[in-house]
């Protein structure tokens, strides 16, 4: 019996000595004998695996006064910025018509543009995850993740939609309520128009944005851990450029993915300080005006400093888990001491009318419609996700090692989507519940000013002061987790692609996302806060139709890759067993042929 033991260990180990071997020379022939890349490429004979002319993170940057900076990215993108705030605060009566004129423009020209392509990424998103990448690990086959799942989650939707989950989810479902979508074709204050205000936001907040995070987010992760290109966007180009992401069409698309994380960002630290604005006039009586907004902005970015410079594991990964905690109990309140029944019915229905709407809602385009609703709704909504894009990518993809590419897509597209259609659900029918039954007129508050939707209908609640307290905590702790991930990002941006960086190069980026956030609600309030989003998720949209095709391109390479080894060592263990067998039946048939004893040999 030991002595089968042994001969099955034998066996066992020599099987793995010679998969070992056929792994590395299979791995070694098909990378040499892969085809080039076609298609788009600047460079046709650019090859992924070339490593002629391959750069380190960070090998150009100048380094020196606490910083650690990549030239050109840096400075282009800060004198745009310094510019674009000089002028602003200079000319600021100009500068809002010109931000109205330019959200009217882009909208109604190039609505149709953003319908598109936001259809175009849930297709992708869909095809990487069950088609043939699916099983494709990013980091390696022998990559482990860095995160617990839980963590995990809880950094992909604070990460992902922070503050606009409670600037809009009472202030979105009223607006509609009183105006809702043409497509619907429900009068205002309608039952059905309650159904449909609920739709139209789940909408806003469902698959569509996930869908644009999770193909940015992958094509950074699978450059970076896959094949080490810098943490940047320029990597994701790589099999349409070349080594020339390291030059002038690389740099050009570090810095238009850095002015669109900064606009992105700006817009949701603007919505935020509005609402905690808003929140601490309910409390304390504060003045609501652009003078308190900017202290606001000050202060609170102060806290995003002291949070950025302890990294990603001392700081925003703990302000994310405090942040989902704290979510979970103030939705968790608002459940129970509102009309729980109404919530959770609402929450049924609402989701089953989003699904069944969905192919409808998607393609719409108001084309034959005599309005520009979807200017300021949908349009807006896609063109900011997409300026977020490079922002929440990025921070998933450093965040999401060890992932295969279904887990990974699968992950951040349908978790928070959930958890974000339950928070509408809960804050969303709680307050159509109230208004459409006459216990409050938080559509007059809305029509007023949407940051103060949340204090109007918690008015209504029981306990409304610790509401209230828990609400201006909550805006303020998203505040300082979307600031404290986003100087990270830009910091990866500006820095060429390195994960770590001098701390005075990550205050200075903090600084500046208030800044921004500052100069745009001084400029124009939210309608140059969504301006700025529409402005710059138009050039970057183009960026992320390329980003399709180059990461499909990358993800070809490396299933050619992966199934020539697979089939290779098949074929080794195939060959190893019947030899084994082999052996075996031929010590079987000498043992019946040979003679037992002595007496047998006569």
């Amino acid at each position: 019996m030991n002595e089968q033991r042994e001969k099955e260990i034998a066996s066992k180990r020599a099987l793995a000595k010679k998969l070992k071997k056929a792994e590395v020379e299979a791995r070694k022939k098909a990378i040499k004998e892969r085809p080039p890349f076609k298609g788009l490429q600047i460079r046709p004979t650019a090859s992924l695996f070339n490593d002629a002319g391959k750069k380190e993170p960070g090998e150009d940057n100048w380094t020196g006064y606490g910083f650690d900076i990549h030239p050109q990215v840096t400075f282009i993108s800060s004198c745009i910025l310094i510019v674009f705030i000089f002028l602003t605060l200079m000319f600021q009566d100009r500068a809002a018509l010109l931000f109205d004129d330019a959200l009217g423009a882009i909208t109604t020209q190039a609505g149709w543009f953003f319908i598109l392509v936001a259809n175009i990424f849930i297709v992708a998103a869909v095809y990487f995850a069950f088609g043939k990448f699916s099983n494709i690990r990013i980091g390696g086959a022998d990559a482990q993740p860095e995160f617990s799942k839980l963590g995990w989650y809880a950094m992909l939707l604070s990460a992902g939609m922070g503050i606009g989950l409670l600037f809009w989810s009472i202030a979105e479902p009223i607006s509609h309520f009183g105006s809702p979508s043409p497509m619907f074709g429900i009068p205002a204050g309608d039952p059905g128009a309650a159904e449909a205000a609920m739709t139209t936001t789940f909408f806003h907040w469902g698959i569509h944005p996930w869908a644009i995070y999770s193909i940015v987010g992958l094509g950074l992760a699978f450059f970076a851990f896959n094949r080490g290109l810098p943490l940047t966007i320029r990597s994701i180009f790589y099999p349409i450029l070349g080594n020339r992401i390291y030059g002038f069409w690389g740099n050009l698309i570090d810095v238009l993915s850095v002015l669109a994380t900064l606009t992105g960002l700006a817009t949701s630290l603007g919505l935020g300080v509005q609402q905690i604005n808003a929140g601490l006039n309910f409390l304390f009586d504060f003045q609501i005006n652009t003078t308190t907004q900017v202290i606001l902005i000050a202060v609170i970015t102060g806290f995003a400093t002291i949070s950025v410079m302890a990294g990603l594991d001392g700081g925003v990964k703990r302000l994310s888990e405090l942040n989902m905690g704290l979510a979970g109990i103030f939705m968790l309140l608002i459940l129970i001491l509102g009309p729980t029944v109404y919530i959770l019915s609402g929450f049924t229905q609402n989701l089953g009318h989003y699904i069944t709407s969905l192919p409808q809602m998607s393609l719409w385009t108001e084309t034959f419609k005599d309005s520009n609703w979807q200017g300021g709704w949908t349009i807006f909504y896609w063109a900011w996700w997409i300026s977020w894009s490079p922002f929440v990518g990025m921070f998933i993809a450093r965040i999401s090692k060890g992932r295969t590419v279904r887990e990974f897509i699968l992950g951040v597209m349908l978790f928070p989507t959930l958890l974000s259609f339950l928070w509408m659900a809960v804050f969303g029918n709680t307050a159509l519940f109230m208004q459409t039954n006459g216990i409050a007129d938080i559509a007059s508050a809305v029509a007023i000013d949407e940051s103060i939707a949340l204090f109007a209908m918690v008015e209504n609640l029981p306990f409304t002061a610790l509401l209230s307290g828990v609400g201006i905590v909550l805006v303020t702790v998203f505040f300082v987790t979307s600031s404290d991930s986003g100087s990270l990002v830009v910091d990866h941006l500006t820095s060429g692609g390195k994960l770590d960086s001098p701390v005075p190069q990550r205050v200075f980026w903090a600084i500046m996302e208030g800044v921004v956030a500052a100069t745009l609600l001084i400029g124009g309030g939210l309608t140059t806060l969504q301006t700025a989003s529409i402005t710059t998720g138009l050039p970057f949209a183009v960026i992320l139709l390329l980003i399709v095709y180059s990461l499909r391109a990358g993800l070809s390479q490396e299933y050619e890759v992966e199934e020539t080894v697979r089939k290779q060592l098949e074929s080794v263990e195939e060959s190893h067993l019947l030899n084994e067998a082999i052996t075996s039946a031929v010590q079987d048939e000498a043992l019946v042929d040979a003679p037992s004893s002595p007496k047998d040999q006569k």
